[in-house]
């Protein structure tokens, strides 16, 4: 894909967290979602803003048939206090293309400049607003938050970057990003005042009617929807499907990150099926199926998950429904305390409820806004600073990672610094025995300091480091990164430990603390811990081992939703109805390690792509692949795989990682434990070498007590001398 210049696509969207977050909105109006199906056109560094409103323009007129006279662009109007001037540019290019003067809008940066983050690319934008009630003059009403005049299209000129210190400089290459929300469309082309009146909705509207105790649907809004009832609606239809799409994903809630906004979007909308809507206890999960089949056609992975997407929503909906209750009579008796109108609600309160209760803040906003009363939000923030100092205070000495950022990338590029290369971590051999991995010596082509390319750091100094070359394996692919150490040319007593290893554009960057003065043109030697990316090899080949054994036990596809790989254990996470017996988890670690003690080859070869996908039997994962791509078999040449067009009962798998060259180094493996994270997909832990030996010590002599949903494996300590190797 990186040599793609144009690009239209359609793609799940989810904004319910971040600086792009609809989720408040979901419900007071008729046509925000937290998910929705985003159309776009992408060009990088192909066609710039007369192509791209011209394209936009002819689709909705000509193509879909829109009428021109319902239509309003926006513009970029300038920001004096930045120093940007107005988009006279783009304001130009749409009276050339017939709109009329007065329906050609100047906005300022809230609504008219794109920045997904604090920092990055950005620029300005244009909107095309549709009126959907016609026939009068409704240019006031463009980003009034009227539910008539709304937003279809977003054309986003990507001509700047957003610097940490908030300055804009100017990239060295322009980019389109345009997108045109599906849900919007279907309701500007039926005809209808609402998304929710569509086809992609309606359905979903009478399944809850025929599930809840309130009234069919009405369409209300504002101080007209009495009892929030039809609020309740919108925000369940929709709920519904985010967390049908994002469990079908394989996301599940939790407590933190892009999970943690799973679990407030699922709060919420067991709060408004059960409390305002009076439906019974597994209602929302029941609407699953018609989701399916909405969308089902266009995304099969729903119509595959739907069982398991109906038991995560039943699963934490139950869990949740006896803190719900709790809190509401919290809050209920709370508020009748409370003196005379204008109290605010105790901080104290709403943070228990929040801790100790599981209730998302904006869950608690909105219950105190139903009875017209607010939190304490000065309080409340002194707590939430006060919770978040503690758990900095818990991570200290966790540093960020380095990333070259694009301008940086863009320099690189454009002084023609060739790509890292990284072919040595592959260039291992097996001698006698033992792992010989290769020298390393390379040149500092670019220091990197965390802004900007620079020529030289000092002693103390961190920075990112660019080689010509390199052995080390950055983090990819679910292993761990390799551990090590560089020594400059002729100081050789002077260690510079390599901190991280980051992958940007086809450059790896070494970030260290420089131990000396470090100069582009400089010669260094890179010093591998061995140990550490042996170890790592092991765990890898393991974890392929694995994979193919719960195949060949459980004698379904059990389709991987996860892996990494460390230098001390193995986790895999699969697909799996649930929780795998004792017996069948010795099976699999039966079949395990009969390959270890066959002390089976390792093969490894680079193919193209579309070559690798005709092998039988290759199992995958949902990811992008470079092409060409390593294919990693067990006993059987991939060359041998290719020629022969059938299953062969061996593991073979695309993988960037590094492996052992024979299985026998594994010495043994053992499954700590083995959990379903969520209903139907399951965990594995593992240890290898030693550390299964121990844990079969500790089994045998009864010092190691296990914990619920562990399988510990017999001892398997007659294991060959062959099969170990340094």
């Amino acid at each position: 894909m990186a040599t793609f210049r144009r690009v239209a696509n359609s793609q799940k969207c989810v904004r319910a967290g971040g600086k792009h977050n609809d989720l408040e909105d979901v419900g007071r109006d008729v046509f925000h979602h937290t998910f929705f199906e985003m159309l776009g056109n992408w060009s990088f560094g192909d066609y710039f803003k007369e192509e791209a409103c011209r394209m936009a323009w002819s689709l909705l007129t000509e193509h879909y048939g829109i009428a021109a006279d319902r239509l309003y662009v926006s513009y970029f109007g300038g920001d004096a206090a930045s120093g940007l001037l107005a988009d006279e540019e783009t304001r130009n290019i749409w009276l050339d293309l017939g709109v009329p003067r007065p329906r050609v809008l100047p906005f300022g940066l809230k609504d008219n400049f794109w920045e997904m983050g604090d920092t990055g690319p950005c620029g300005p934008c244009t909107e095309i607003h549709y009126d959907h009630l016609g026939g009068r003059d409704a240019a006031g009403l463009v980003n009034a938050g009227s539910p008539d005049v709304v937003e279809i299209w977003n054309l986003v000129f990507i001509q700047y970057n957003r610097e940490a210190d908030q300055n804009l400089r100017l990239l060295p290459r322009f980019c389109v990003d345009t997108g045109m929300g599906l849900e919007r469309l279907v309701r500007v082309l039926q005809g209808k005042r609402s998304n929710y009146d569509t086809d992609l909705f309606t359905p979903l509207l009478d399944a809850i009617h025929q599930r809840s105790g309130a009234a069919p649907y009405g369409g209300r809004t504002g101080s007209a929807d009495a009892g929030q009832v039809d609020r309740a609606y919108r925000v369940v239809a929709d709920h519904v499907r985010t967390l049908a799409v994002c469990i079908a994903d394989g996301m599940h809630p939790g407590m933190s990150g892009a999970e943690l906004v799973l679990r407030r979007i699922l709060r919420r909308a067991v709060r408004f099926c059960t409390e305002v809507l009076k439906a019974p206890q597994g209602a929302l999960a029941s609407l699953v199926p018609t989701v399916v089949q909405i969308l089902g056609d266009v995304y099969p992975d729903l119509t595959r998950e739907v069982d398991r997407i109906i038991d995560v929503i039943n699963e934490n909906e139950a869990h949740f429904l006896s803190s719900l209750q709790h809190g509401s009579r919290l809050i209920q008796h709370t508020v009748s305390r409370m003196e005379g109108a204008g109290s605010l609600f105790p901080a104290s309160v709403a943070w228990s409820l929040h801790r100790d209760l599981g209730f998302p803040l904006d869950l608690v906003d909105l219950m105190l806004e139903e009875r017209g009363v607010q939190v304490d939000h000065q309080e409340l923030g002194r707590l939430l600073s006060q919770d978040n100092k503690v758990l900095s205070e818990q991570q200290a000495g966790a540093r960020p990672r380095l990333q070259l950022d694009v301008l940086s990338l863009a320099e690189l590029q454009r002084r023609g610094v060739p790509h890292t290369d990284d072919g040595l971590k592959y260039r291992y051999r097996l001698e006698n025995g033992r792992y010989e991995f290769p020298a390393c010596r390379a040149t500092v082509l670019a220091l990197y300091d965390g802004r900007a390319l620079v020529p030289e750091v000092r002693e103390g100094q961190r920075c990112g480091v660019v080689l010509d070359q390199t052995c080390f394996y950055s983090v990819q692919g679910g292993q761990s990164q390799d551990q090590g150490y560089l020594t400059r040319a002729g100081v050789q007593d002077v260690l510079c430990a390599v901190e991280a290893l980051t992958r940007s554009g086809g450059y790896v960057l070494h970030q260290v603390t420089a131990a000396d003065t470090l100069k582009t043109g400089d010669r260094v030697q890179l010093h591998l811990d061995q140990v550490h990316r042996l170890s790592c090899m092991a765990k890898h080949t393991a974890t392929h081992i694995l994979n193919f054994a719960l195949r060949k036990v459980l004698a379904q596809s059990c389709p991987q939703r996860g892996s990494h790989v460390s230098a001390d254990r193995l986790r895999f996470d699969f697909s799996v109805k649930g929780s795998l017996t004792c017996s069948q988890l010795q099976q699999v670690e039966d079949c395990i390690n009969d390959i270890i003690s066959a002390n089976q080859v390792v093969h490894s070869l680079e193919v193209p792509l579309q070559k690798a996908r005709t092998i039988r039997g290759l199992r995958t994962v949902d990811e992008v692949y470079p092409d060409p791509v390593r294919v990693v078999s067990l006993d059987v040449p991939v060359s041998e795989l290719l020629d022969r067009g059938t299953d062969s009962e061996t593991s073979v798998e695309l993988c960037c990682g590094t492996h052992l060259l024979r299985t026998g180094a594994i010495q043994d493996l053992v499954i700590v434990s083995e959990k379903q994270l969520v209903r139907g997909i399951s965990r594995i832990i593992a240890v290898t070498g030693q550390d299964a030996v121990q844990a079969h010590s500790r089994r045998t002599t009864g010092n190691h007590r296990e914990p619920q949903g562990t399988m510990l494996g017999k001892n398997r300590l007659k294991r060959s001398q062959n099969n170990q190797v340094s």
